[in-house]
Order: structure tokens, then C-alpha cells, then sequence
């Protein structure tokens, strides 16, 4: 898979991997230590996304997993849903550091977006993904691209002739939607908000 559709598919998939927000396990205690650890209050506002996988990600993948075996949010997770989520951990720790920084900014910037916002994402990637493979990876190419432009300039390019001649009107609407919304800067890092 090529950058720009990686990219894209992680910043309108970001749901599935935000297990970090609600997965956090405590450090590790030192050996032979009997620590009181307190228990979770509900009124208290949790980590950010990604807080999880920053803190465990200098860990070898076989101690991430006992980590995560070992957190107390985890283990009353439906079995699947546990499942899932040692898949995405596994997959995670297969990724060169600079991919990882990328996933863990975009985890952070879909925590700020909207409820709408997130759901408007999910409907564009579902959007994407139906596309046949060859227009998917030029669709998504083109919504990289447009990231780096101002509102204005993105509109300017999608009316343009070429545009016009090389993407369907549905093709052209859903790369107007995609790239207004605030999942990443060019570059993928961070977020940006219009």
C-alpha cells in the first residue's frame, strides 16, 4: 500500500485503534515491590489517545503484550474485543518509529474531533474503501494533496478542468469532504483545524 492511502486509511480509521485512550495500564512496579495502586475514578478524566502505546512502545512486542494482558481495562474486554486489540498491538510494534509517531498524532487529533466530525470520517472512509483499487489509490493521492492547501485553493483545484476530467462528481465530492476535515496536516503529523 502506498503512502497516501496508508495515511488515509489510519486517520479515517483512527476508531479502531483508539484502545489506548481506554487501555491504560499502570508502569510496571519494581521487583519484589508490593504497591498499592488506586483504583480508577470514574470522575477523573482519562489519558489521551495513544498514552498507552507511547508508554509501553520502548518495550520489546512480548512485554507490551504481557502489559497489556496485565491491565485491569483490558481483561474485562469481551474475549473478541481483546482479541482485536492484541492484533492492532502486534501490528503496531511492526511499524518503522516515524509510522508509529504518525498513528499516536492521529489517535491524539480524532480525540478532539467532533462526535459529528468522527462520524463524517467513518461514512468518507467507507466511501473510500468502495472504491475499485486503481481509483481508491488515485482518490486518495489527490486527497493528500489537497491537505496542503488552503480551503480556497482546494476548491479551486476539484472545480478545476483537469479535476473535472479525471475524477467523477462523486469522486470529487468526497475528496472536498475528506480533506476539509481535521485529520491531519501534510506531512501527517499533528492535526490542523479550519
Amino acid at each position: 500500500m502506498k503512502r497516501g492511502n496508508y495515511n488515509l486509511t489510519i486517520a479515517l480509521a483512527i476508531p479502531a485503534a483508539s484502545f489506548a485512550q481506554k487501555h491504560q495500564a499502570p508502569p510496571p512496579a519494581a521487583p519484589h515491590a508490593e504497591v498499592s495502586r488506586p483504583q480508577p475514578n470514574p470522575a477523573q478524566p482519562r489519558g489521551h489517545a495513544g498514552d498507552w502505546l507511547r508508554r509501553y512502545a520502548d518495550l520489546p512486542p512480548d512485554e507490551q503484550e504481557s502489559a497489556l494482558q496485565n491491565d485491569p481495562e483490558f481483561r474485562r474486554l469481551p474475549a473478541e474485543r481483546q482479541q482485536k486489540l492484541r492484533e492492532r498491538l502486534q501490528h503496531f510494534s511492526t511499524l518503522p518509529p516515524q509510522q508509529q509517531l504518525r498513528v499516536l498524532n492521529r489517535m491524539e487529533t480524532w480525540e478532539h474531533l467532533t462526535p459529528a466530525q468522527k462520524q463524517e470520517a467513518r461514512q468518507l472512509f467507507g466511501q473510500l474503501r468502495a472504491l475499485p483499487p486503481d481509483r481508491k489509490q488515485v482518490v486518495t493521492t489527490a486527497i493528500e494533496d489537497l491537505r496542503g492547501m488552503t480551503p480556497e485553493q482546494r476548491e479551486q483545484v476539484i472545480n478545476s478542468d483537469r479535476y473535472k476530467g479525471m475524477f467523477s462528481d462523486p469522486e470529487r465530492d468526497l475528496m472536498r469532504d475528506a480533506a476539509r476535515l481535521p485529520l491531519s496536516p501534510p506531512g501527517g503529523e499533528g492535526g490542523s483545524q479550519e
